[in-house]
């Protein structure tokens, strides 16, 4: 069995980005990414503060804008219409979920396409549908996809079943294994809470995605022998006993179905640092096709 380790690929997704940075740096170009926090969601503020150090660390221009739970919409949309019009800003990333008072798919479509690294705004969406590389992937699926690949796991002709369809990762993480080429061109299902015989479609894959955002939820029942599981999911549950008092699980019951499979992601350790370092990628990709 094969540990793919998130942690290691994403360290050589970074150097390339260094890679990057550098040549953009001898054009005069620094890429710029601005990311919005409104309120005081501890996981939240958790994500913004390791983003904001992954672009200090790479030499970005990082803008950390956090605002109070009580902004308004009108408010948070002028903030975006300030970024908008920044020109040293490239990307543009609203955590979600913000209030509930906001209407994020509002806030989503006010970002400039060109500068949505989070790759959520119904341009880049179709983008990702018609493959036009122009467009932004969301950065979860995007890492998913680069983990098959460094781990040399075979994408054309497979048969993949992802377990979810929500527009972060599910939906984007299907469109990406159908296109064409590299990563591509498998026969996708998608399987979700209103999937019928959920196991028994899962034993036909040999690929698994889970992406469901239920703690342990894939067992050993789902997964054939020498399947690869890629697993999307974390998870904070009680840990009695411990330091912490919880323990982080993905979506996948691990203990249970890494024996069966060919390749296995961990959680934590496996997909969570890609998303990190694709939203970096992404951020470089814009900073080029602005300058282009």
């Amino acid at each position: 069995m094969q540990l793919i380790n998130g942690t290691e690929i994403a360290t050589q997704v970074i150097e390339e980005c260094k890679r990057d940075i550098a040549a953009l740096a001898a054009a005069g170009k620094v890429p710029g990414l601005a990311v919005v926090l409104v309120g005081d969601d501890p996981a939240s503020r958790a994500y913004v503060r390791s983003k904001d150090r992954k672009c200090k660390e790479l030499g970005l221009h990082s803008v950390k804008l956090e605002l109070p739970a009580t902004t308004t919409q009108d408010e948070l949309l002028q903030v975006v219409r300030d970024l908008n019009n920044d020109p040293a800003i490239h990307g543009i990333l609203v955590q979600s979920p913000p209030p509930k008072h906001i209407d994020e798919a509002a806030i989503v479509r006010a970002i400039d396409p060109a500068k949505d690294v989070d790759g959520f705004h119904p341009i880049n969406v179709a983008k990702l549908a018609i493959e036009d590389s122009s467009g932004f992937v969301p950065c979860t699926p995007l890492g998913c996809q680069r983990l098959l690949i460094a781990a040399g796991v075979e994408t054309s002709g497979a048969n993949v079943v992802v377990v979810g369809r929500s527009m972060i990762v599910g939906k984007p993480m299907a469109m990406l294994l159908m296109a064409k080429g590299k990563g591509g061109d498998a026969t996708v299902t998608v399987a979700h809470s209103r999937t019928k015989d959920l196991a028994a479609i899962c034993q036909r894959a040999d690929i698994i995605i889970a992406a469901i955002g239920r703690p342990e939820f894939i067992t050993a029942e789902h997964v054939r022998e020498g399947a690869v599981v890629i697993d999307v999911g974390i998870n904070r549950v009680e840990a009695p006993g411990t330091e912490k008092g919880y323990k982080l699980v993905g979506d996948v019951k691990f203990d249970e179905v890494a024996p069966k499979c060919r390749a296995i992601t961990p959680v934590p350790g496996g997909v969570g640092p890609m998303t990190i370092a694709m939203l970096m990628s992404n951020t470089i990709k814009a900073c080029r096709q602005a300058s282009a």
